[in-house]
Parts: structure tokens; C-alpha cells; sequence
């Protein structure tokens, strides 16, 4: 699992929606029109990664409750259905915050037979580049590919959306996470040391990025 819980401070340097929302936000050089739907339905070859709502919560709290999830992230179990609920409804369609990011939120079910997977989330700053890229894969899906597939999924749909860079933070020692942030096109790019807090031991965190190169994000001539 990807840390979700802090940041890193970053050297150069949300509010969850449940659908579109009109607004630009917009960086030097760049600028995201928000009319675009950045959390809008992502689809893969074996995947719906759909939009986060409180109604997700009754089927995704089994998932959600398992402990062993939890090992390398600061976050903990749900307390029950009614809290995570009241908190994924509180997050729909929100605008953003006072910094100006946008927090985005998925949930991720088979399409083969539509069984819950997992969920995603990012947060997109207002100088285009997602903070927190993270997610988490329920254990019985674990080692099947879903993670990577899931993480390049959502990487492509915020490139296409004009995000030109995304970031992630690793807990050092969960070479699990580390290996699918690889396969889904982020480098490694420094340790953080004592970034963060897992049930009162203070842990290391490994920073990895994806960039959208030059050629990509420049309109043709």
C-alpha cells in the first residue's frame, strides 16, 4: 500500500469530488481546466475505477476493515460502516480547498464480475502536479496485477487531464509498493527521513515520481 496519510516537504515545489466541476486552476507555463472531469471513470482491460461516494462504503468496509492492509500506512481500519460512510459522503463534490488542490478519490471493482477491489487517490495542486498518489488492494486481490494496472490507469487518465507530474511516498521497507510504483512508470527519487508515524514507530518514507516528458505535454507546432 502507498502512504497516504502526509507529504513530503519538496524541495521545488483536498476536497474529494464526486463528478465534474467548472473552475481553472491554473500554474505558469500550464493550466488545468477543471470542466474536465479528473475524476471521472477510468477504465482498464480487467477494471472500472469509478468515483468515490458514501454509498461505496457498505461495500467496501470488509476490504477496508482488514488489518493487515494497514501494515506500512499510518491510517487505520474503519471504527464501523456508519463513520466511514458519514466520511465518504462528507467528501462528495467538494470544491477546492484554500491551497486551491483538488482531492480525488476512486473505488476499484472487477469487470468481470464487479466485486470491489480496492480504491485510489490523489491530490492535484494547483501547479498541475498530483501530491499523495496512493491506494490500497484488498488482501484476496493481492499478487494478481490489480494494483499495477489500477495505479497505470489512473497515472494515464491524470496525464491525459494535463497533470505533468505525480508523487508518491513508500514507507522504506515495503518493497511490495516500491515494485508497483515501478511497473506504473514512477522513479525513486530520494528517502525522507522519520516522514512518518506507524503505530507510534517513526519510519523512513521513499519519494517516487512520474513526469510527463516535454514532448508530451507541449501542443504540436
Amino acid at each position: 500500500m502507498v502512504n497516504r496519510a502526509r507529504r513530503a516537504e519538496c524541495p521545488s515545489e483536498g476536497t474529494r469530488l464526486g463528478g465534474s466541476r467548472s473552475g481553472t486552476c491554473r500554474a505558469e507555463g500550464h493550466a488545468i481546466d477543471w470542466t474536465v472531469t479528473l475524476n471521472d471513470l477510468i477504465t482498464s482491460e480487467r477494471l472500472l475505477i469509478e468515483p468515490l461516494l458514501g454509498s461505496h462504503a457498505e461495500l467496501l468496509f470488509e476490504g477496508m476493515s482488514e488489518p493487515r492492509i494497514y501494515r506500512w500506512i499510518s491510517a487505520l481500519p474503519p471504527l464501523s460502516l456508519e463513520l466511514l460512510q458519514q466520511r465518504w459522503s462528507a467528501a462528495e463534490n467538494r470544491g477546492a480547498n484554500s491551497e486551491g488542490e483538488i482531492d480525488l478519490n476512486w473505488a476499484v471493482r472487477r469487470s468481470s464480475d464487479g466485486c470491489y477491489i480496492g480504491k485510489l487517490d490523489a491530490e492535484v495542486a494547483r501547479n498541475n502536479v498530483a501530491t499523495n498518489v496512493g491506494y490500497i488492494i484488498f488482501l484476496l486481490f493481492w499478487n494478481q496485477g490489480y494494483a499495477t494496472e489500477a495505479l497505470r490507469a489512473v497515472a494515464s487518465h491524470l496525464e491525459r487531464q494535463g497533470v505533468v507530474e505525480q508523487r508518491a511516498l513508500v514507507t522504506l521497507g515495503n518493497d511490495a509498493s516500491a515494485r508497483v510504483l515501478t511497473k506504473a512508470g514512477f522513479v525513486r527519487t530520494r528517502v525522507i527521513p522519520d516522514n512518518d508515524t506507524i503505530r507510534g514507530e517513526k519510519y523512513d518514507d521513499v519519494e517516487y515520481v512520474r513526469k510527463v516528458a516535454a514532448a508530451r505535454r507541449e501542443p504540436p507546432k
